[in-house]
C-alpha cells in the first residue's frame, strides 16, 4: 500500500530524532577503550565479556556482522511480496539498534568514570542484541509499520541489555553462543508482541499470503542457508571462551547443523506431499539446529552429542511449523509470520536445557583447564556443580519472563 505524506514523514521525522539522540549520547559517553587490545574489557569494569583480552580479530568481527546482515535480514524478507521491503526495514533496524546497543550496554557493562569505553568487542555484543531485535521482528512482520518496529528495537534493546547483565553478570550464567539472551529471548518476546497486536481479519489475510510461498522466497532461502552454513559458527563461537572451547563450539555447531538438515529431509516427507523438502524449511531447519548450539557448544565434549542434539532440532522445526504454529494462532491468537517459535524459540530453550545437563557432568576430568574458564565459580570452589546447574535452568524462566512481560509492556506502547 502506498503511504501517504504523513506517515512518510513520521519515519523520517522519528529517524532524525533517533540519529541525532544518539549522536548527543555517543558525544558525552562514549570513548574508545585506551588498553592496548581494542576489544579488551579494563579490568576496573564489570564485564561479563569473557574473551576481551583476545584483541581484534578481524575475520571473526565481519562473520558476526554478515550474520547479522544476512543470515537474520533474509529470515525476515520472508514472504514474496514483502521480500525487497523487509530487507530495507532489517538493514534500518540493524543500523539504529547497533548504535543504542552500544549505548545501553556500555552503561551496563562498560561504564567507568563518567564514560562508556568501547572497543570492537563492543560491537559485537552489540550485533548480539541487534539479533534478538531482528528476530522480534519475525514474529510481527507485515502487521507493524517501520515506526512501530524501531520502537519495537528501542525498548527491546534496553530490556534485552537488562536480561543478559543479570543473568551473565550477576548470576554468572554461561550462555556464549546466546541460546537464552539472544535466541530465546528475541523470540518470545516478538511473540508477545504478535500477540498484543492480534487482529483476526488481517491475520487471516497474512495466513492466506504465507501459503504462497513463491520463487522469490526460495531465493532467501537459499542465499540465507548458505551463509548459516558458511558463517554461523563463529557466530557461534564469538564469544566462548579461548583454547580448545573456542574450536569445539565451532565443530560442534557444525556437527549440529549438518545433523539437523538431515532430520528435515526424514520429517518433511512425512508431514508434506512433497518428496524434497521446501528450501524455507531446510533454511529453517539450518538455523534451529545452530540456535540449539549456543549455550551448550563450547560445554559438549563428544561429536556424537553434538549430532544428536541436531538432529532433535531439526525435527522441532518442521514439527513446529506443522502442530504448534496453528495452535499459537487458533488458541493463543499468536500469528508468528516468520516462525521464530519453532526456529529460535523452541530450539533455545532445548539448548538450555542441554546446557544445564551438561553443567551436572562438569569435573577437571571432562573439561581439564578449560573448567576455569567455562565455570570459573566452580573451578575456585565458589560454587558447586549442582549450584551452576541450578543457576543455568533458573535462568530459562526469568528470561521467558522478562521476555513476556517486556513483549507485552511493548505491544500496549
Amino acid at each position: 500500500p502506498k503511504h501517504t505524506a504523513a506517515s512518510r514523514l513520521r519515519l523520517s521525522g522519528l529517524c532524525f530524532l533517533l540519529q541525532i539522540l544518539n549522536i548527543l549520547l555517543f558525544a558525552v559517553f562514549v570513548r574508545y577503550s585506551q588498553e592496548s587490545s581494542p576489544g579488551r574489557c579494563p579490568p576496573q569494569l564489570n564485564c561479563s565479556r569473557r574473551n576481551q583480552g583476545s584483541g581484534f580479530q578481524q575475520p571473526r568481527f565481519q562473520d558476526v556482522h554478515i550474520q547479522v546482515l544476512l543470515s537474520f535480514g533474509l529470515l525476515v524478507a520472508f514472504l514474496g511480496c514483502y521480500g525487497p521491503s523487509s530487507a530495507a526495514i532489517s538493514i534500518l533496524i540493524i543500523a539504529f539498534a547497533i548504535q543504542w546497543a552500544v549505548l545501553i550496554q556500555g552503561f551496563f557493562f562498560s561504564f567507568l568514570n563518567g564514560k562508556i569505553y568501547v572497543g570492537a568487542q563492543s560491537m559485537v555484543s552489540a550485533d548480539f542484541c541487534t539479533s534478538a531485535v531482528l528476530i522480534s521482528t519475525g514474529a510481527v512482520l507485515g502487521r507493524v509499520n517501520p515506526v512501530q518496529m524501531l520502537l519495537l528495537a528501542l525498548l527491546e534493546v534496553i530490556l534485552g541489555t537488562l536480561n543478559e547483565y543479570i543473568l551473565l553478570s550477576l548470576m554468572g550464567v554461561s550462555d556464549s553462543g546466546r541460546s537464552l539472551t539472544v535466541h530465546t529471548f528475541g523470540a518470545y518476546f516478538g511473540l508477545m508482541v504478535s500477540r498484543v497486536l492480534y487482529q483476526p481479519h488481517k491475520d487471516k489475510r497474512k495466513r492466506e499470503e504465507l501459503q504462497d510461498m513463491g520463487h522469490q522466497t526460495d531465493v532467501f532461502a537459499v542465499v540465507g542457508t548458505i551463509y548459516v552454513w558458511i558463517f554461523w559458527p563463529s557466530f557461534t563461537s564469538t564469544t566462548s571462551v579461548h583454547g580448545n572451547a573456542e574450536s569445539w563450539a565451532v565443530l560442534n555447531s557444525y556437527f549440529s547443523l549438518v545433523a539437523s538438515t538431515i532430520a528435515t529431509f526424514i520429517i518433511s516427507p512425512v508431514l508434506y506431499e512433497e518428496s524434497t523438502p521446501w528450501m524455507v524449511l531446510i533454511q529453517h531447519a539450518t538455523l534451529a539446529g545452530v540456535a540449539v548450539m549456543g549455550m551448550a557448544g563450547e560445554m559438549l565434549v563428544t561429536p556424537f552429542g553434538a549430532l544428536i542434539t541436531g538432529f532433535l532440532a531439526g525435527l522441532i522445526s518442521p514439527l513446529g511449523f506443522r502442530f504448534f504454529s496453528p495452535v499459537l494462532h487458533s488458541r493463543l491468537h499468536i500469528q508468528d509470520t516468520c516462525g521464530v517459535h519453532n526456529i529460535h524459540g523452541l530450539p533455545g530453550i532445548l539448548g538450555a536445557l542441554l546446557g544445564t545437563l551438561l553443567t551436572l557432568l562438569a569435573t577437571a576430568d571432562t573439561y581439564g583447564d578449560r573448567l576455569d574458564l567455562v565455570f570459573p565459580l566452580v573451578a575456585q570452589g565458589s560454587r558447586t556443580v549442582t549450584d551452576q546447574a541450578f543457576i543455568q535452568l533458573s535462568a530459562l524462566p526469568l528470561t521467558l519472563l522478562l521476555a513476556v512481560l517486556g513483549g507485552c509492556l511493548t505491544g500496549e506502547l
